[in-house]
């Protein structure tokens, strides 16, 4: 036989891939649906035990533009300035005192339907906890208790929130009676535009009260600044007219006077210098080479007539010239010219020096003139140095008198503003949508519950199917198997329901008719299903349970084969009694011993003769003579009599003299099936490890942990050593294909059916068990 680790192989992808999340859900598929459908109840019952509320609304803007004809309009709130307002005015709506102003008008402390609303389930579950805690205030039927409640309930019912970035307020209320909803809604906007009414009123009329008082004392300050301002003036001196001091225009006039004496002066040195130029330059450079400006007034004329003198001088000289070419300078008309030409340049010279005489007498004048203004203005700059002190003490009285009749302005204006606004009753916000009594409940909404139940459900079931994968640790299928074991696997055996026991009774009804003389005993339906049901699946697993013992065994005449298990109860004996007997139907001769010597299940349910194995083993009879016979199958089946509690059986499973029989049996048959103790705390079955040429583990499925099978086989090295395969006993075949992988055998066992019969031939007879 092959030896086999029992260490758990190792798989090439670790990683939870879509086939396996696939699978998962499949396999999980029915609790997810029952906690879906619990989910629905849930919901359904919710909606049925959970009164309807109804929710009325109403939208408020907030309109600066309604004041715009009381007040001067002021440039809109923008950006954050916009959104504090909003949400200031939110919390205004909120706000307790706007409440408790809809409770007096309403007269909500006085209606009952109102201070004690039907609860819903959950409404009445934490009611109940407070209870319970202490955490509930006992109820009070003082008139304030009653208010202070009616204003709770309708502030925990309200709901005020900004619609958007716009500076709309959509104002909700909910309540178990639409008309009362409606009326409260309603109330509330008109009780929020009273209250910004009596908020801008009160605002308006105490700002006017302090500004009256306020005015008084700013016209007392403003008359007694002007009037140290006069008395000031008066007692300096410092006389003004036309806004201005007079000794300031003085000199300012002075100043004037005296630029303009300066230009003039300036304009005749000119003049002077440039004519004083030509007289210097001689008689004959003045007349031929200077030029005489034209000058207006008097010295104009002069100008003018030099200028004629000068025309006929160049005319003569042109005309002396002319002659004195043609003629010759003796020519007496030559001689003429000559002479009246030098009368005219000393008439020229002449009227230039008298000229010259005339602008320097001028120029003195305004050099005089200059000199006189700039001595008065240098008099009076000098006189009005000394009133400064006096000029920067006035302008300080001037200040403080013009600031106090400026304020003194600004106020009476805001004064006579309040005055006006106080009159004006308009609110800065108005109802764009009123509110209406609904017609339709609003909560709880069933589609809504109905779904969230559902995912809730969904959501409970899929965590369930999650809780139930990850504590998965038992065998499910052979991949299973040998994965953790690394141990052949031999095939399901379905659980033996209700039909297959029902097909090896009708095959026992059946052989009645054929009951044969004698001391017989009827084996028991479940010992028999391999027997009575040959073509089923059952039957099927444990022949190829046979092919692998066949083959793995096959230099054996005689094979031992032991049935053992980790824990009790996991239909080990069930297992190896069919074993047996198809064993012995298919002509093997066949030997079932039941070696569980401290719970002999397999004896219990056959007809006990007086001594068994243990008998037979310490020598009192031959076990030849305590074997009981199937007479249609001829297997052969030791039993233990169990008439009192051994404790060192172990001893007596793997002593000599058991050696011995397992010896002589083998001579006498070809199988040898014992049927062991469970492994684990017993020691039985590691004591006949020895004597056996290989086991068959019979596992649960979906009961055997793992990790158990596998700790104990890593632990029993001769026996894992020997073991042929596992069995897994107990499958639900409707489930197996769950936990299959996708294209796994498991997936495809159903279409199977159909070579598999789950009855007996009419022919078959029932099992008599005689005494050997």
């Amino acid at each position: 036989m092959k030896n086999r680790s029992v260490m758990p192989a190792t798989r090439a992808d670790d990683f939870i891939d879509l086939d396996m999340l696939l699978a998962a859900a499949r396999r999980q598929l029915r609790l997810v649906g029952l906690f879906a459908l619990l989910g629905l109840m849930l919901g359904a019952l919710y909606l049925v035990f959970t009164p309807s509320l109804y929710t009325a609304s109403t939208r408020i803007l907030l309109d600066d533009s309604l004041t715009k004809f009381a007040e001067d309009k002021q440039t809109p709130p923008v950006g954050p300035q916009a959104d504090a307002m909003v949400l200031s005015e939110v919390e205004i709506l909120k706000s307790s005192r706007l409440a408790r102003s809809v409770v007096m008008d309403q007269k909500l402390q006085d209606n009952d339907a109102f201070l004690n609303p039907p609860r819903s389930p959950l409404a009445w579950l934490k009611a109940t906890i407070k209870s319970v805690v202490g955490l509930s205030s006992p109820p009070s039927s003082a008139e304030s208790a009653r208010i202070g409640k009616a204003v709770g309930l309708l502030q925990s019912r309200l709901k005020a929130e900004r619609v958007g970035r716009s500076l709309v307020i959509e104002l909700s209320f909910e309540d178990h009676d639409p008309r009362l909803a409606g009326a409260i809604t309603r109330a509330y906007a008109d009780a929020y535009l009273s209250d910004h009414l009596n908020a801008n009123f009160d605002a308006t009329q105490r700002a006017t009260v302090w500004l009256q008082g306020r005015l008084d004392d700013l016209r007392n300050s403003s008359q007694e600044a002007a009037l140290a301002v006069e008395q000031f003036r008066a007692r300096t001196g410092l006389t003004a007219a036309r806004g201005e001091l007079m000794s300031e225009q003085q000199l300012s006039d002075l100043n004037s006077q005296l630029v303009l004496a300066q230009a003039d002066t300036a304009n005749a040195f000119a003049r002077y210098n440039q004519f004083k130029a030509i007289v210097d330059s001689g008689p004959d450079n003045a007349v031929k080479n200077a030029t005489i400006p034209a000058e207006k007034g008097t010295s104009g004329n002069n100008t003018n007539a030099i200028n004629e003198m000068k025309s006929r001088y160049l005319s003569i000289s042109k005309r002396e010239q002319n002659i004195s070419s043609r003629f010759g300078e003796d020519h007496a008309q030559a001689v003429a010219l000559r002479r009246e030409e030098a009368d005219l340049t000393r008439q020229i010279f002449a009227e230039l020096q008298r000229l010259t005489e005339s602008y320097r007498n001028e120029y003195q004048v305004a050099k005089s003139r200059e000199d006189s203004l700039r001595t008065n203005v240098r008099e009076l700059s000098g006189k009005n140095s000394t009133t400064g002190k006096d000029q920067v003490e006035l302008r300080n009285l001037e200040q403080k008198s013009q600031a106090l009749a400026t304020l003194y302005q600004a106020f009476l204006a805001r004064y006579e503003e309040a005055a006006q606004q106080r009159s004006f009753p308009i609110a800065q916000a108005r109802v764009i949508s009123q509110a209406d009594d609904p017609t339709t409940a609003s909560s709880p909404r069933k589609s809504m519950v109905l779904g969230l139940s559902l995912v809730l459900g969904l959501f409970a079931g899929v965590a369930g199917g999650a809780v139930q994968e990850f504590r998965e640790r038992f065998f499910r299928t052979g991949d299973d198997v040998r994965d953790s074991l690394d141990l052949n696997f031999l095939g399901y055996l379905p659980r033996v329901g209700n039909r297959l026991v029902e097909t090896a009774g009708k095959a026992a009804t059946n052989g009645e008719k054929a009951r044969q003389p004698g001391p017989e005993t009827v084996t028991p339906r479940m010992l028999r299903v391999a027997i009575n049901a040959p073509s089923s699946s059952f039957a099927e697993t444990l022949r190829n349970v046979k092919l692998a013992a066949d083959v793995v065994l096959h230099h054996n005449p005689c094979k031992v084969i032991g049935f053992v298990s980790v824990l009790p109860r996991e239909g080990k004996t069930t297992v190896a009694a069919n074993f047996a007997g198809l064993l012995a139907a298919n002509g093997a001769r066949t030997l079932l011993i039941d070696a569980d010597l401290r719970n002999p299940g397999l004896s219990r349910s056959l007809p006990l003769p007086e001594k068994g194995l243990v008998e037979a083993i310490v020598g009192d009879v031959r076990w030849q003579s305590v074997c009981l016979t199937d007479r249609k199958t001829r297997l052969t089946i030791l039993p233990t009599v169990g008439r009192r509690r051994l404790s060192h059986t172990s001893e007596l499973i793997s002593g000599p003299a058991m050696a011995s029989l397992i010896e002589e049996m083998r001579a006498s048959f070809d199988y040898i099936v014992v049927d062991l103790p469970p492994l684990g705390p017993v020691v039985d079955a590691k004591a006949f490890a020895p004597l056996a040429d290989g086991f068959v583990m019979v596992a649960e499925w979906g009961a055997t942990p793992r990790v158990l099978v596998r700790s104990i086989l890593q632990t029993e090295r001769q026996i894992a050593a020997r073991t042929l395969g596992v069995v897994l006993n107990k499958t639900d075949m409707k489930k197996l294909a769950r936990y299959g992988q996708l294209g796994g055998a498991e997936q495809y066992l159903d279409r199977y059916g159909s070579y598999y019969v789950e009855e007996v031939s009419p022919g078959a007879k029932t099992g008599r068990m005689e005494k050997a």
